[in-house]
């Protein structure tokens, strides 16, 4: 029996980048209230928070911009941490959370060492640059020796990180210490460790965090007081709600930074390079879901009765919700959503303006090659499942974003709720977003001819056997 071709056998889909998308594209996410999303930044003291991260401030470090909002993402999980286990009301469910945010923070620690990995230009500490000498301005330091070494050097943690604090403290030792561990741990590929009290048994140069983070600075930055009218009554799960979205936020910042290093990596052809990039903001992804879902430890009545004070629900006639006030948000999903642009530049294709199958035979090539992992080949199969990997993320965000409101708000809320991102259609954007085609159409037919000519591959090897 012949051996079938590795070619197209069903109507060709069209290639990844249309010839001319109109500006009205139903692809496109973007703010219809501007007033809402300016309380929501005002009410996050994003514009603050912003000033905090300005880059320029080390000269030589690359890395600044994407590893300063991570650790400044980290920190004020710290602080989530230390509010959840001090809540006074005996309704709250301070032990799961507890747990959900040890989990977070060893996930950001993570993140964090990834994008650490590599860097050569973070203003570092180095641990013999004392001499051995304790100063007396910095408590925290101490004076210990490497294995092997007669000389004594000086640890200096963070003094102003929450960290080191949690672990004074019997409620949250424990907490503390996991999370130190996890740090310890995850740096191990870097050139250096963070400083926040972690055991640093190879003794790397120590970040020089009070200056990167700015924790003083960053924990100032705290919800301003808004008692309810007439009851003066002020609501714990305020602080929550505020500090949890100052954790998304910054990871948003984070993750367009990323974005921009990842066009620069696709761009110089770093195809391996990219791919890492690729995986990390996948993860990055799935670390928002895992914020977004803290909802779900609030008590019931007080979340319902902020969303109330703080008119969350939209108004009739209105598409505003919350959440999707975030220009940060927006911004990332959009920009995510435009690495589908990229795949004919990976493999060297250009489109073809009649919409042919020229993008998807590239792909089928490179998949079924021999050589794919080789040579100028290499990297680019990661990269390509890694942009896929990217787009499941994506949608499971924002598909477990609208299950969320329905437990939390209940499923009228969810039902009317029509994000304040919409299409010129007006559609529910979140509807369509589930509606829409795979956002990488030439990748996904291209695997499944190669899944065809496989089948097609055993039915014709089996064929002589059942004959025999």
């Amino acid at each position: 029996m012949a051996t079938p071709k590795l070619s197209p056998v069903s109507p060709v889909r069209r290639d990844d980048t249309p010839r001319a998308q109109p500006p009205s594209s139903p692809a496109v996410l973007r703010v219809q209230d501007a007033s809402a999303a300016e309380a929501y930044e005002q009410y996050l003291r994003l514009p603050e928070l912003s000033a905090l991260r300005e880059p320029g401030r080390f000269p030589g470090w690359a890395g600044e911009a994407l590893v300063t909002p991570a650790l400044q993402a980290l920190e004020v999980t710290f602080r989530l941490a230390s509010l959840a286990l001090s809540d006074p009301r005996g309704y709250a469910s301070r032990r799961e959370l507890a747990l959900r945010l040890e989990c977070l923070a060893s996930r950001e620690v993570e993140l964090a060492a990834a994008l650490c990995e590599g860097d050569r230009g973070a203003p570092l500490a180095e641990l013999s640059a004392s001499g051995g000498v304790l100063p007396r301005e910095r408590s925290a330091s101490e004076v210990w020796q490497l294995p092997g070494s007669a000389a004594a050097v000086v640890c200096q943690p963070s003094e102003a990180s929450l960290l080191p604090r949690l672990a004074a403290w019997d409620k949250s030792e424990t907490l503390a210490a996991r999370i130190m561990y996890a740090i310890e741990g995850q740096m191990q590929g870097c050139a250096f460790t963070l400083g926040l009290g972690e055991p640093n048994l190879a003794g790397k140069p120590v970040l020089e965090y009070d200056r990167v983070v700015r924790p003083h600075e960053l924990h100032a930055l705290k919800p301003k007081p808004a008692p309810e009218p007439g009851s003066g009554y002020r609501n714990r799960e305020n602080e929550t709600v505020f500090t949890m979205y100052q954790i998304l936020e910054s990871w948003l910042c984070a993750a367009s930074q990323l974005l921009a290093r990842l066009n620069d990596r696709i761009e110089a052809k770093s195809w391996e390079a990219a791919a890492s990039d690729c995986w990390i903001l996948e993860r990055v992804w799935k670390l928002l879901a895992d914020v977004e879902d803290l909802h779900l430890l609030m008590d019931p009545d007080d979340f319902l009765r902020l969303k109330s004070q703080l008119a969350i629900r939209a108004p009739p006639g209105s598409d505003a919700s919350f959440c999707f006030r975030s220009r940060a948000l927006l911004h990332v999903a959009n920009t995510t959503k435009d690495l589908k642009k990229r795949v004919p530049w990976v493999l060297g294709v250009e489109v073809d303006p009649n919409g042919g199958p020229r993008v998807q035979e590239a792909a089928m090539r490179l998949y079924h090659s021999r050589r794919r992992g080789e040579g100028e080949e290499a990297g680019k199969v990661e990269l390509l499942q890694a942009f896929q990997a990217v787009e499941a993320a994506v949608r499971r965000f924002f598909f477990a974003y609208r299950q969320l409101v329905a437990a939390v708000m209940g499923t009228a809320e969810a039902s009317c709720n029509r994000a304040l991102f919409v299409p010129a259609e007006g559609m529910d954007p979140l509807a369509q977003m589930f509606l829409e085609p795979p956002y990488y159409p030439s990748l996904d037919a291209a695997k499944t001819f190669l899944a065809d000519y496989w089948v097609q591959q055993m039915a014709g090897a089996s064929a002589p056997s059942r004959q025999s």
